[in-house]
């Protein structure tokens, strides 16, 4: 599989919304990348976590993000489940779950009725080893502002805090899993 090509079907190469995606997907890769590699134990499998950490925002065309370039019908919350279901039609199941299971720390289906989310009412936590690589390196990158500065773990807990203690307690396991 070749990402960039995916990407390509979807995205006209070389215009704003490409080389943004582009740029954060490398960034979020390399990131989780070097936490793999830093925590062999954890077995993740590399080269699945290379392909999905590109693919994990391929959502994003379909969403209403004009700072982004996308210009699409779904509010940017829907960008995960939206990505999975394009990359279910390619025949990539287990990285659809990704795009489904990265956004925020991930989010509940209780979360989705308690705070009225425009989200299918289903569990959207990520669960796998890579799922949670991803999930985790994704939040020291934007794609808005200046996408190639990596965020520091403060900036971003106060980030996650605005969502909730839970949510907080989540990423700070992380921390302590992935540092």
């Amino acid at each position: 599989m070749n990402a960039i090509d995916i990407i390509s079907k979807y995205y006209k190469p070389r215009s704003k919304a490409y080389k943004i995606l582009v740029t954060h997907s490398n960034l979020v890769r390399d990131k989780a990348l070097k936490i793999a590699s830093d925590h062999k134990e954890l077995n993740p499998d590399l080269n699945f976590l290379a392909e999905a950490a590109m693919l994990h925002d391929i959502g994003i065309f379909k969403t209403n993000a004009p700072d982004l370039y996308c210009f699409g019908d779904f509010p940017y919350l829907c960008h995960g489940y939206l990505g999975c279901e394009l990359l279910l039609e390619e025949g990539y199941s287990d990285h659809a779950l990704v795009c489904e299971r990265h956004t925020g720390v991930g989010i509940t289906a209780e979360d989705v009725v308690e705070n009225n989310l425009p989200l299918p009412v289903r569990d959207f936590v990520p669960v796998s080893v890579e799922e949670q690589i991803i999930c985790f390196a994704d939040k020291f990158y934007s794609k808005s502002g200046d996408i190639l500065h990596e965020k520091s773990v403060t900036d971003v807990r106060k980030s996650i805090l605005k969502f909730g203690e839970k949510n907080l307690q989540r990423f700070n396991e992380w921390c302590e899993l992935f540092f």
